[in-house]
């Protein structure tokens, strides 16, 4: 006669373990109300088939198979790293995690340069991570690898951007060594807000937009064209641009120059 089936519905567990305890039989973890997880640690991490796969879950399945003092950082799939984490980590009694902080440092110290500045970008601005504790820890952290990208990302990140292509944009400027724009400039005509700016050239009238694809929705193309008109009554010009400008870099560097000098 089976044994009556006493894992809880909604947690994670060791098959091994619950063979081991005897609280399940075999068939009874291979039937369909279990799902194996497939971790790279381990192969005997299962669940409730009816229970979705979350982030959450999944690091608690993680944790079954780590070492009891490994702690969970930031990033895709399971990867095995040995760091010191004094003062660092925050739990709520089950998961035990890095910072906000830490998680962040140790995110942009994978190449390459470019999309890790635009990963603490979207940190800083949508307030996951301050930019000035990220800065001052990547000054801190001793000498490891991915040190040295970290302390360039940290400078080079100003978590103003609204968009992956906004970052990509600041830094092909930096890069091509034209004057640094001002982001997210406001613009005033007559002491009356007029718009926002991804980039603007206050001294040159001149803004720099980029155009992604959610612009051409009819209605959001006649609030772009409304607020166009403003931009140039209040004698502004506006250069906009486009992921096929960002493929062309060159061309697109000798036109943000043209309109400069013009």
């Amino acid at each position: 006669m089976h044994s009556p089936d006493p894992a809880p519905p909604g947690t994670v567990f060791r098959g091994t373990d619950a063979l081991r305890r005897g609280t399940l039989t075999r068939a009874q973890l291979r039937c369909r109300r279990r799902r194996r997880l497939r971790l790279r640690l381990r192969q005997d991490v299962y669940c409730d088939a009816a229970l979705p796969v979350t982030d959450e879950l999944a690091a608690r399945a993680v944790l079954l198979t780590a070492p009891r003092q490994a702690a969970l950082g930031g990033g895709v799939g399971v990867t095995v790293r040995t760091a010191t984490t004094t003062g660092d980590l925050v739990g709520d009694g089950a998961l035990v995690l890095t910072g906000r902080t830490r998680t962040a440092l140790d995110l942009i110290r994978r190449p390459p340069v470019d999309e890790a500045v635009v990963l603490l970008d979207r940190l800083v601005h949508s307030r996951v991570a301050l930019l000035d504790d990220v800065r001052a820890a990547a000054l801190r952290q001793p000498r490891c690898r991915g040190s040295r990208q970290a302390r360039e990302v940290a400078a080079l990140a100003d978590g103003l951007a609204e968009s992956p292509q906004e970052t990509r944009l600041r830094l092909l400027l930096h890069r091509a060594g034209l004057p640094a724009p001002v982001a997210q400039y406001e613009v005033r005509h007559e002491r009356t807000f007029v718009a926002r700016l991804d980039f603007a050239y206050p001294e040159h009238r001149l803004a720099i937009e980029y155009d992604g694809v959610w612009h051409g929705d009819r209605a959001q193309f006649a609030r772009d064209r409304q607020r166009l008109n403003r931009l140039l009554a209040a004698g502004w010009r506006v250069l906009f641009v486009t992921a096929a400008d960002l493929r062309d870099p060159v061309a697109l560097v000798a036109r943000v120059a043209a309109a400069l000098a013009g």
